[in-house]
């Protein structure tokens, strides 16, 4: 897989990465249909492939640059969804939301910021911990 096949992952600092983390991407698993799956993000009027399916890890994000130059975070949660939303935390301006820890409330998927743990709403980009502050959220599918 090239650069141009793949989003620019952010890696600590704000560091862009090709792939995943340091530099690497993590060894693909297998899964039934998943293999050749990718994730895409709609940028924009098209869609941008992010990273396969098969290279998310259930309970963790990654971060992607989108060609329109915005950071965005790639959530699978354990149940198998999908999420992406905005990877700047809006309290701090720090890109590390894809860093953060889910959870659930009352069956809603959240992200809590890693930094100050406010807590985002995956499917609207609230904030439960502020009603008036939110992040964007992007549509996701797999292709």
């Amino acid at each position: 897989m090239t650069p141009t096949a793949l989003s620019t992952a952010v890696g600590p600092a704000g560091s862009a990465t090709a792939g995943h983390g340091a530099g690497s991407l993590p060894r693909p698993r297998t899964g039934a249909g998943s293999a050749a799956r990718r994730v895409e993000v709609r940028d924009g009027a098209g869609w941008f492939t992010v990273c396969r399916l098969d290279a998310l890890t259930p309970g963790r994000g990654v971060g992607a640059l989108l060609p329109c130059g915005t950071q965005a975070a790639v959530f699978m949660d354990r149940a198998g969804h999908l999420h992406v939303i905005g990877n700047r935390d809006p309290f701090t301006g720090a890109y590390v939301l894809s860093r953060g820890l889910l959870g659930s409330a009352d069956g809603m998927p959240f992200v809590a910021s890693p930094l100050l743990k406010q807590r985002f709403d995956l499917r609207t980009g609230r904030c439960l911990d502020d009603p008036d502050v939110s992040v964007p959220v992007f549509d996701c599918r797999t292709h």
